[in-house]
């Protein structure tokens, strides 16, 4: 191979080695004398990635788990971060993932490919705007009803078809009613919400729908008994079953159980009812990963979780290229610090959606400086 200078660009020679035996060059073009080194840290990222993706333990990397700890804790300090969706997309799916008590990762992907992610401490609208604004606005989104998303939904893709997921219509009963009421009510109203996995047509929905209000017509009475507290309140002797038939009348009203039979396109294919397909490709893959390197602190949880969806996303870059360009834990705690008082910080963050704060994992005055590792 050809030494080229670092200055000039000719062709070098080679000359001497220096005190630890490294390699000395010279060019006769500039008169400069230096050292070649090889960045081999794009080779050391695909390492770590490959790593972060498999079964394997640290313990079965070279060095028992030691060099590969040493080489590739640098890039744990990388944040991938999503790029900007301009082509617009017919289906997309929603959802959160939560890795704790007060970290969600709102994720939105289309058949093939993850399209964005945003951590918040919880599901909420203006997380959910902050998730939607970098997504062009497809034609139909499947999402289970998670909290806020149809105040942003409404914001930022007015014209969007949202289809509320069946399965987790049903769950939603279930929970309510078990799998196995013990009054009559109980029974029918989970039957009803069974058969609502298996509706094909829009006759069948109008079917669904007249059994469900002619089942409220049959147990009002039922229904409408009441019930003295401890305290003496009068309150719905069957309060579970009210709410789970107006998690149901609730869906009908907004038009948003039946949208995969009444979309423009519903003819020309067989549109989704569920949210199965983030559920099942992406968050499902994100919980085994996480679970085979289980043990992992907050901040890589989420961190593992950014690598996962970015290398899933429609035009991931190079190793390298993301070497250069992703910011870094030094490059956000750069521009946290640039900021004149804590005050102007904890204004800004509601405009990010309400997210967690660069504190709520970097809090180097309480913790020792190796807590995340």
């Amino acid at each position: 191979m050809r030494i080229k200078c670092i200055n000039c660009g000719f062709s070098c020679k080679k000359n001497g080695k220096t005190s630890a035996g490294t390699q000395r060059w010279y060019c006769n073009h500039c008169k400069s004398s230096f050292i070649y080194t090889i960045d081999n840290s794009a080779k050391q990222l695909k390492i770590f990635q490959n790593w972060l993706f498999s079964k394997q333990s640290q313990k079965v990397m070279p060095g028992k788990g030691h060099t590969f700890r040493r080489k590739s804790s640098v890039f744990w300090d990388i944040w991938p971060m999503p790029s900007k969706i301009e082509e617009q997309r017919n289906i997309v799916f929603v959802d959160g993932i939560y890795l704790s008590k007060k970290a969600c990762i709102l994720i939105c992907c289309d058949e093939k490919h993850v399209l964005g992610w945003y951590l918040c401490r919880y599901e909420h609208s203006k997380a959910w705007e902050a998730l939607l604004r970098r997504i062009r606005e497809p034609i139909l989104v499947v999402s289970d009803g998670g909290t806020g998303f149809k105040k942003a939904l409404k914001k930022v893709w007015p014209k969007a078809k949202h289809q509320r997921c069946t399965f987790h219509a049903f769950c939603q009963v279930k929970k309510y009613t078990t799998s196995r009421p013990k009054t009559l009510a109980g029974f029918e109203l989970y039957t009803l919400a069974k058969d609502l996995l298996h509706i094909e047509s829009k006759d069948q929905a109008v079917i669904w729908i007249t059994r469900l209000t002619n089942w409220k017509i049959k147990h009002k009475e039922f229904l409408s008994e009441m019930t003295r507290d401890e305290s003496g309140t009068l309150r719905p002797t069957h309060e579970r079953l009210l709410k789970a038939e107006y998690s149901l009348i609730r869906l009908v009203k907004t038009n948003t159980l039946f949208t995969y039979l009444e979309s423009p396109f519903a003819e020309a294919r067989n549109l989704p009812a569920t949210n199965n397909r983030i559920e099942g490709a992406v968050n499902a893959q994100l919980r085994a990963m996480l679970r085979f390197h289980r043990g992992l602190s907050i901040e890589r949880r989420i961190k593992a979780v950014f690598w996962w969806c970015y290398l899933h996303s429609p035009k991931p870059l190079s190793a390298s290229e993301i070497l250069k360009v992703m910011p870094t834990d030094k490059s956000i705690a750069k521009l946290y610090s640039d900021m004149s008082t804590k005050a102007q910080l904890e204004a800004s963050i509601p405009t990010w959606g309400d997210a967690i704060l660069w504190g709520d994992l970097h809090n180097y005055d309480s913790l020792p400086d190796n807590y995340w590792d």
